[in-house]
């Protein structure tokens, strides 16, 4: 597949390192010649110097025999415009485009990116993902990644493994003994930076960071087996007032009517902005860095704290003060990926990656076939991916034991109808099922080629 990929940061340069890796033929345009260089130098893909919705560039870039274009400029207009040149000059198929202003994005002008003014197949808004991500892991307070699929039927979480968890040093293959009605599979470890997808003998150990799908009706009795009994989230700081914030707070009110959340912002005009957008949350104008706008907000009766403003190093820090001053957890938003790995051992419970969830979603759009879902985890070690089998795919009507999945794949459940399974090696894969699998990034290639045809999810 032949992929034009505009702007070269964060997620220009993580989607085209996926896209590269996977064999795919990848163009990318910026206007930044140091950017270009460094995708150059670490990318096996061709990169231009260029303005990414001039005609010209596309041209020089190959539009003309381009499958995808994915426009994730930090410009919304480049981004939009580059997509509409691209269908009406060069007839792209698939246009992806990135839009951060949420004025674009209002209910009103729904008719804006229809084919008959607009024509952008797939609007990215990173504002509105992260919040709707930060709103499902206030549902299972004790997890650090919560990823729902197949309707909300599977939950894939993430958790860190304490001392105090009760499964620590069991053979994994003991579990199901142990909880032969949780339905839940460990379906990654991340250990001292590494991470691994578990056989049997492994056991988990303190400090680890565990992947696991489960049945949702179960989810609350897995974390129990884990050690986390923490109870959903009802008093929330919301620490930032901006987009993210917003849009969190927006997405509070709407679905989640027994959460009570403040938001505390240091820009007075921004906050009075966001006071009159919002009915049920109190806003304080005040610096999340100062204990007494802190005490005033009632930081101490607060379950959890959420830090979303554009400042790593504020929202790292107001994080820890806010734990300090008697909040019992901390979720942070880090753009800064080599933070990522030194803010949990400083007491931060679970990080927010703007860059990843904005992969994740593009990703969703750019796998081909039966894809219902793609989850890109911390970093892009992995992903989980939720794909419906075909009749003519392989692994139906095979037990599993008898399925030559390659290293670094596992299959974490299925789903047939209203029913959860989750996979022993006599389970037998039906035809409409939804299979939820996760991959090592270096083993996508191998399930691609495995089941192109067969489950059809790329």
């Amino acid at each position: 597949m032949k992929v034009i990929v505009c702007g070269a940061g964060q997620v220009g340069s993580n989607i085209a390192r996926y896209l590269a890796s996977e064999g795919n033929n990848v163009t990318v345009i910026d206007h930044s010649p140091e950017l270009i260089q460094r995708i150059s130098d670490t990318l096996d893909v061709q990169a231009m110097v260029g303005h990414a919705s001039h005609p010209d560039v596309l041209e020089a870039a190959g539009a003309g025999e381009t499958d995808m274009i994915i426009a994730v400029t930090q410009i919304d207009e480049i981004n939009m415009v580059a997509c509409e040149v691209a269908h009406a000059l060069f007839k792209v198929p698939t246009k992806i485009a990135r839009v951060r202003n949420q004025s674009y994005l209002k209910p009103i002008w729904a008719d804006l990116f229809s084919r008959d003014h607009m024509p952008i197949d797939v609007i990215i808004s990173p504002e509105i993902a992260v919040a709707r991500a930060i709103a499902r892991r206030l549902q299972v307070p004790g997890a650090f990644d919560m990823i729902p699929l197949a309707d909300g039927k599977v939950r894939v979480v993430g958790v860190l493994c304490t001392e105090t968890c009760p499964v620590l040093h069991t053979p994994l293959r003991q579990l199901t003994g142990l909880f032969p009605d949780l339905g839940l599979e460990v379906v990654a470890i991340i250990r001292n930076d590494r991470s691994f997808i578990p056989g049997g003998d492994d056991q988990m150990l303190p400090g680890d960071e565990v992947y696991f799908a489960c049945d949702n009706r179960h989810l609350n009795r897995a974390m129990t087996a884990f050690g986390h009994e923490e109870v959903e989230a009802r008093r929330i700081i919301i620490l930032g007032g901006g987009n993210i914030g917003l849009c969190l707070a927006e997405e509070l009110e709407a679905k989640y009517p027994h959460v009570t959340a403040r938001i505390i912002e240091m820009n007075r005009s921004r906050a009075q902005f966001v006071a009159q957008r919002l009915s049920r949350t109190m806003v304080l104008h005040g610096d999340g860095l100062d204990p007494e706008i802190l005490e005033e907000a009632n930081v101490r009766a607060t379950e959890t704290v959420v830090a979303v403003t554009n400042d790593d190093e504020g929202n790292i820090l107001s994080s820890l003060l806010a734990k300090r001053h008697g909040a019992k957890r901390a979720i942070t938003l880090i753009n800064k990926a080599s933070y990522t790995s030194l803010v949990s051992p400083l007491g931060i419970d679970a990080v927010v990656s703007p860059r990843a969830i904005t992969v994740s979603n593009i990703l969703q759009h750019v796998r081909r076939g039966r894809i219902r879902a793609v989850h890109s985890l911390r970093d892009g070690f992995a992903e989980v991916i939720e794909a419906e089998a075909l009749e003519t795919s392989a692994v139906v009507n095979t037990p599993l034991r008898e399925v030559k999945l390659p290293s670094g794949v596992i299959v974490g459940a299925i789903v047939r109808g209203d029913e959860v399974i989750i996979p022993r090696p006599a389970t037998v894969i039906r035809p409409k099922d939804r299979v939820i699998i996760l991959a090592t990034a270096g083993q996508v290639k191998k399930v691609e080629k495995m089941f192109a045809v067969r489950l059809e999810f790329f």
